[in-house]
Formats: C-alpha cells, sequence, structure tokens
C-alpha cells in the first residue's frame, strides 16, 4: 500500500470522528490541504430538519477562494467567498429531508463531503426531557441524567450504540469537568473548597454556636423562614455564592425550627438568581449588558428614520436598567418567597413537607438521599468544644469579603480606575474572585480552630476531608447535568426551541412567547445564561423588524420592547427554576442538603404558579393595557390570595 492510498484510507476511517469534533481532516491528521483547497474547521455535529445551522470554511493560505455549498442534489444552499488565510461562517443553512445529505462543499475544483447525523427537530428535545421524565418518575437523578446524555449521545454517534456508550464519558462528562473557560472546573473546587470549610467550622463549634446566637431571634419557624429569605436577599453579587453561603450557613437553624429542607432548599433557589439578575451590580450584569448591546446593534439594522439614530444610540446599562420593572418572575419569586414566609403557609407537595418536619416526623423525607450527607461525625462538634458563633461568622463573612474585594480588583484591572462601579463588576473574574474566597474562608477556619486550640492539625485536615467528601454526591450530579448540557447543544435543542420564534406574530404577544420560550428553553438545556446569549441578540431586533421599524423613538412601542428583552432573562430563570437539570437548582439541594427530587417537586408548582401570574398579568398584560407600575402590585396581591385561599396554614407543633 502506498503512501497516498495509507492516508486516504486514514482519512476515511476518521472522518465520522472529525465531524463530531467539528474538525477538518487535515487538521487533525496535521496534512496541509491538498491543492490549495478550503477546510472545513466547523460543521454541526447533528442536522436538523428545517433548522437552521452553520458551517465555517477556511480559505487557502495563498489566494481567495470561492465558496459553494449545496446538498446532496446539487441545490445550492449558499457560497461566497473567502481571503486568503481566512475563514468565513455560513449560517442559515437548512435541510428539509435525509436525502439532502451529504453536504458538499466546493472550491477551486476539489469537493469535500460532510455527513453528519440527521434527526427531525422534535428529536433534539427528547434528551432532556427524558432525563427530567426519569427523575420526577423514578425519584433518581443521576441514573435519569445518564440516560439523557446517553441518548443525546446515541444521536451525535449517529445511532451506533456502542459509540454512544463511548461518547458519554470522553466527549461529555470529562470534557463538563474539565470545562475552565465555562467555569465548571472553578465552581467544583469552588464548591468542595466551601464544603471542607462548612465541615471546619462544623467541627470546631461554630456552626452551632451561630445556632444558639440567632436563636433568640429566630424563636418559631416563621422567624427562621423570614432570615433565611432576607440572607438570601443579601447576597446579591452571585448566584453561586449565595446559594452555598446561605444554605449552609442557615440550614443548622432551620433544622433546629424544624423547617423541611425542602422548603430550605426553596428558599435558597428562588432568592439567588433572581437578586443576582436584578441588582445592577452582580457578576449577571456585565453578561446581560454585553447581550443587550449586540441586540441593540443589530435592531438599529433593522430600524427606519429617527429609530435608527435612537437604537444606535442607548446605552445598553440605561436599557437594562429601564427592564427591571419588567423583570416580572424574578420580582414575583422573591415576593413569593417572603409571603409563604410571613404567612407560614404553603400548598401541595411543600406543605405535606412543612407539616411532616413540623409534627416532628424529619426534616427530610425518609428514605430520600441528601445530595450531601451531613450524617458523619465530621459534620458534628468535637465533643466538650466551646460553641461560638465567630468560628463559623468569621470565616463565612471572609468569603463574601473575599469574593466582593476579588470581583472589584479584578473588574478595575480589566477596565482601569476611573470606570464605573457597574462596568468594573461586568468585566470581573467571578470564577476566580469565588475560589480566592473559598481558599481564604478555608484558612481562616482552620486559623482559627488551631489558634484557640479547639482542633489539632490532623482534626483540622480531617474535617476539611469531610466537607469535601459530603459534596461528592452534588457534585457527580452537577457535571452529569452540565453533560446533558453540552448534548443538548449538540443536538441543537436551543435553535430547534428558538425557532418558535420565527413567523409573523402580532406584536402585543410577542412579550409572553418570549417568555414561554425562553423558559422552555432554559427547562431543557438547564442553563439561563445559555438561554440569553441565544435570545436576546434574536428577539431584540425581532421585535423591531415585527414593528415596521418604527414606533420607539416616540416611545409608542419602547415599552414592548423592554417587555420582550426582559421577557428573555425572566423566562430563563422562570425556567432555570423549574428544571431538575439546571446547575443553580443542584447546588440549591447542595447546600440544603435536600434530596434533589424533593427539591424540584416541591419547588415546581410555586414555580409555575409565579410564572403564570407573571406570564399574564406582566408579559402579556403590560403588552395590552396595564400599566407596568400596576402589574407588579396586582402580581403580588393574587399571589397572596392564591396563598391564603389555597394554602394550608403550618402550625408550630
Amino acid at each position: 500500500m502506498s503512501r497516498s492510498q495509507a492516508r486516504k484510507r486514514l482519512q476515511r476511517a476518521l472522518r465520522p470522528v472529525c465531524l463530531a469534533g467539528m474538525l477538518s481532516l487535515p487538521t487533525l491528521l496535521g496534512f496541509p490541504a491538498e491543492g490549495g483547497a478550503q477546510e472545513v474547521v466547523g460543521a454541526p455535529r447533528v442536522v436538523l430538519s428545517a433548522v437552521p445551522f452553520s458551517v465555517t470554511v477556511g480559505g487557502a493560505a495563498e489566494m481567495s477562494t470561492l465558496v459553494e455549498i449545496r446538498d446532496a442534489g446539487g441545490t445550492l444552499l449558499a457560497s461566497g467567498p473567502v481571503g486568503a488565510g481566512e475563514t468565513r461562517e455560513f449560517r442559515d443553512l437548512v435541510v428539509q429531508s435525509r436525502d439532502a445529505l451529504p453536504l458538499q462543499v466546493r472550491a477551486n475544483g476539489s469537493v469535500s463531503e460532510l455527513s453528519p447525523p440527521y434527526a427531525p427537530g422534535w428529536v433534539s428535545i427528547l434528551p432532556p426531557l427524558v432525563a427530567i421524565a426519569l427523575a420526577l418518575i423514578f425519584k433518581e437523578v443521576i441514573t435519569a441524567l445518564l440516560a439523557g446524555i446517553w441518548l443525546g449521545a446515541l444521536v451525535v454517534a449517529g445511532y451506533n450504540p456502542l459509540q454512544a456508550t463511548w461518547r458519554l464519558i470522553d466527549q461529555y462528562i470529562v470534557p463538563a469537568l474539565g470545562d475552565t473557560d465555562g467555569g465548571h472546573t472553578q465552581i467544583v473546587v469552588f464548591s468542595l473548597l466551601l464544603g471542607g470549610m462548612v465541615g471546619m467550622i462544623s467541627r470546631n463549634g461554630g456552626t452551632m454556636g451561630v445556632v444558639n446566637a440567632v436563636a433568640p431571634l429566630a424563636r418559631n419557624r416563621r422567624r427562621g423562614k423570614i432570615a433565611t429569605a432576607l440572607a438570601g436577599l443579601a447576597i446579591f453579587f452571585d448566584d453561586y455564592a449565595n446559594t452555598l453561603v446561605v444554605g449552609n450557613t442557615m440550614r443548622p437553624i432551620t433544622d433546629k425550627l424544624k423547617v423541611s429542607r425542602e422548603k430550605l432548599a426553596y428558599l435558597v433557589d428562588s432568592t439567588a438568581a433572581p437578586v443576582a439578575a436584578l441588582v445592577p451590580v452582580s457578576t449577571w450584569v456585565g453578561y446581560e449588558v454585553s447581550l443587550i448591546e449586540g441586540g441593540l446593534s443589530a435592531a438599529a439594522g433593522e430600524a427606519t428614520g429617527a429609530d435608527v439614530g435612537f437604537l444606535a444610540g442607548l446605552s445598553p446599562y440605561t436599557f437594562f436598567i429601564e427592564t427591571i420593572p419588567y423583570l416580572f418572575y424574578p420580582l414575583l419569586a422573591m415576593a413569593f418567597v417572603l409571603l409563604t414566609s410571613a404567612m407560614n403557609r404553603d400548598f401541595g407537595a411543600m406543605a405535606r413537607a412543612e407539616a411532616r418536619a413540623a409534627a416532628g416526623g424529619g426534616v427530610l423525607r425518609p428514605g430520600s438521599r441528601p445530595a450531601t450527607d451531613t450524617s458523619e461525625s465530621f459534620v458534628r462538634s468535637k465533643e466538650g468544644v466551646p460553641r461560638k458563633w465567630w468560628n463559623a461568622g468569621i470565616p463565612v463573612l471572609t468569603v463574601v469579603l473575599v469574593v466582593l474585594g476579588g470581583l472589584y480588583a479584578s473588574g478595575r484591572a480589566s477596565v482601569g480606575p476611573d470606570a464605573s462601579l457597574m462596568d468594573i463588576f461586568g468585566q470581573a473574574d467571578p470564577f476566580a474572585t469565588l475560589l480566592w474566597g473559598s481558599l481564604a474562608g478555608c484558612l481562616v477556619a482552620a486559623a482559627m480552630s488551631l489558634g484557640q486550640r479547639i482542633l489539632s492539625i490532623r482534626e483540622c485536615i480531617d474535617a476539611w476531608i469531610g466537607g469535601v467528601k459530603a459534596m461528592i454526591i452534588a457534585m457527580v450530579i452537577l457535571t452529569l447535568a452540565w453533560s446533558l448540557g453540552a448534548v443538548t447543544k449538540d443536538v441543537g435543542t436551543a435553535g430547534y426551541l428558538s425557532g418558535l420564534l420565527s413567523g409573523n406574530l402580532p406584536l402585543f404577544l410577542l412579550p409572553a412567547l418570549v417568555f414561554v420560550t425562553s423558559g422552555a428553553m432554559a427547562f431543557a438545556t438547564g442553563t439561563s445564561w445559555t438561554t440569553m446569549a441565544i435570545l436576546i441578540p434574536l428577539v431584540i431586533p425581532l421585535t423591531v423588524s415585527l414593528a415596521g421599524g418604527t414606533g420607539f423613538a416616540d416611545g409608542s412601542l419602547y415599552g414592548i420592547l423592554l417587555a420582550t428583552t426582559s421577557s428573555v432573562l425572566a423566562g430563563a430563570i422562570w425556567g432555570d427554576h423549574c428544571s431538575p437539570i439546571s446547575d443553580t437548582t443542584v447546588l440549591s439541594s447542595t447546600a440544603a442538603a435536600c434530596d434533589h427530587v424533593d427539591h424540584v417537586r416541591t419547588q415546581l408548582p410555586y414555580a409555575i404558579l409565579v410564572g403564570v401570574v407573571g406570564l399574564l398579568l406582566g408579559s402579556l398584560g403590560t403588552a395590552l393595557f396595564i400599566p407596568v407600575w400596576v402589574a407588579l402590585p396586582a402580581g403580588i396581591a393574587v399571589l397572596a390570595v392564591v396563598l391564603w385561599f389555597f394554602g394550608t396554614p403550618i402550625e408550630d407543633y
């Protein structure tokens, strides 16, 4: 066999691997492209029927190339020049059937074929739906997540079950755990470090000291729940830090007051992301503003007359501030947390969980599997140690202050000392600062334990390791949830769902439809940030286009634009709260040491109720006739009435 024959055979054998990894064959094998031909450097892992996709082509090194992309029947899908040594992304390619494959990429007389797996559009939503359904039916989340990942990997692997099994681990689970750009590795390390800190402050008596100190203030269940909710609103700068710090700090207090772990997880989850998304200085806002900026730029291209200059001149940050009154779901979610706590009423599965705990039946459901193991000796105080609240309070305060200081320092280094506080926090590195804060908390907890001779070095290490071990189950669930998110990206779930926004729609329905679509996308993918990244640049110009490009400069349709944009943000958080594969939902179960499926099952009715009220009075109502300053108080009043008539008062037995 000649060298050229061996090379061609190796190329044919590796073609499926290259397509799955969105790499060209010459790049993978280290060979130069032959004859100055184009190089396919990006292709979809799965092609869905009637769902747009992109192919990225690199030009020859020495000359400009005219590239054509055709389907198997020769129909032209896209064409255009690619400069020498440059790459070009050909977008919005669409095929209607399996017969359109393989695609042909033609340039300079050469032809490359692309044969990614084909599937109907509805197949893309099966992996997340299967995982969610199995988790809720069988109350076992790890197996459910694995099933969803494998199903998606089966499509990506061209319906080869053996390859799907291998891809599950090497293409999804390992990369999800090692994703430093997306912050996955940092979040795992942050969570483990914080778990280690909790192990030490539990062992040195600090946790019980906090319980004893707060007991006179939180004398009953109502006050304990209100205190937890207020703590959730106070830590506004990051949702991950909020969830883990508040949950771990308040859990011993709520346990003593016989507040169910399901309720604690709900209080933590329903204050973390909403407050981080609303406060103008947080790790969320810079991300949201950057997406709005791109959407406004695209919207100016759809506008006409005076609206062009108006949209092009809008400050993205000012625009974000103006969307806050329209963020009905986050605002109503926080209000409902306070209502259920102050009124001491619940309904559905949450009412049963609270009644069980209040009656002395246990803060956990019998037979449940908490996401964090708090049954071992390392989470209990060492025999005979003094129970001083500051042994826990000072390390926790250290985490908060170091994270806040790190956000300011890293952001200021990026934008300079003269930038606004919003710009500084918007450009900060949240993942690095979370690591700094959790490490500082561990060091301070260890130093205080050693300095007071409460624990020895060996006991500090054992307590720290015990705290880390307690987080392992949660980290497995979190990694699998991220892996399922990667699967949904590869099979095009978000693209399929976002296609629901296309077509000619009545303008007044757009905020409501965007809210539902955004919620469905976040529910299916388990991530609100990806949902926002896809939809915000899409819906802002879509709103302007549906309005005919005018009516915004004079203010007549500006409220619709604000409502539509805020519906993306609100819907993303709503879907995140409903989804068992959301990372913040997993972390809430972790911080509360609650069974993950129990948390989802009890929180889901609350999230649906708040979401429906926000949809009807907010997204739809304000687009029709209700002023925004009326819609929000009306929504709170409706929630209070529903809770009064349908909620069950939970007595302190």
